[in-house]
């Protein structure tokens, strides 16, 4: 449970002023059909962070758990500094999905998106933490749908609620808490 909790919360609060959050947003004035946008962030998701959480797993199974502690420590750190970089979203990003349904073009969107980003990397680091590809998929699939679904549906309007910098303040916080946590659990 523990797994999916800290999954869920470290993810969602990273996830707030994202790129991904952004093209949420991007896909909804596109579209103007929200379930099928919902849908396509949900199937992107559960694909990336199930392939994340597994190679985290496998990369767990294969370093000795000394080493792996400092790595996952000095990752998380490093993942709190990145998330005080703000996100750009490209100009084409939203337009190269120009033929294809509200569905298809936010889940293959999402998909490229995630490849490389916090959210991503992140979820390596907490199935290679907690050792279970399932609850960490599910958590860390759940806060991204806890971040973005609002974006969907409030569009622009979710970043007048709480100002981008003090939610990259909150979510560095929190990587830097886990790896220092990490770190300080022998």
């Amino acid at each position: 449970m523990e797994a999916f909790l800290v999954s869920t919360g470290v993810v969602a609060i990273a996830e707030i002023g994202d790129k991904t959050q952004l093209l949420a947003i991007l896909l909804a004035c596109r579209f103007r059909r929200p379930w099928p946008i919902v849908v396509g962030i949900l199937a992107a998701t559960l694909a990336n962070h199930a392939l994340a959480a597994t190679v985290g797993t496998l990369v767990a199974a294969a370093v000795d758990p000394a080493v792996m502690r400092w790595i996952l420590g000095a990752s998380f750190i490093a993942m709190g500094a990145w998330a005080l970089i703000p996100d750009k979203v490209d100009d084409d990003e939203g337009q190269a999905t120009g033929r294809l349904g509200a569905f298809l073009a936010t889940t293959v969107a999402f998909f490229l998106v995630e490849m490389g980003d916090k959210t991503q990397i992140a979820t390596v680091a907490l199935a290679a933490r907690f050792e279970t590809i399932y609850a960490v998929t599910a958590g860390t699939t759940l806060g991204m749908m806890l971040a973005n679904v609002p974006a969907v549906f409030l569009g622009e309007a979710v970043t007048r609620i709480v100002p981008l910098s003090v939610v990259r303040t909150a979510a560095a916080a929190i990587f830097v808490a886990v790896g220092v946590v990490t770190l300080a659990v022998a």
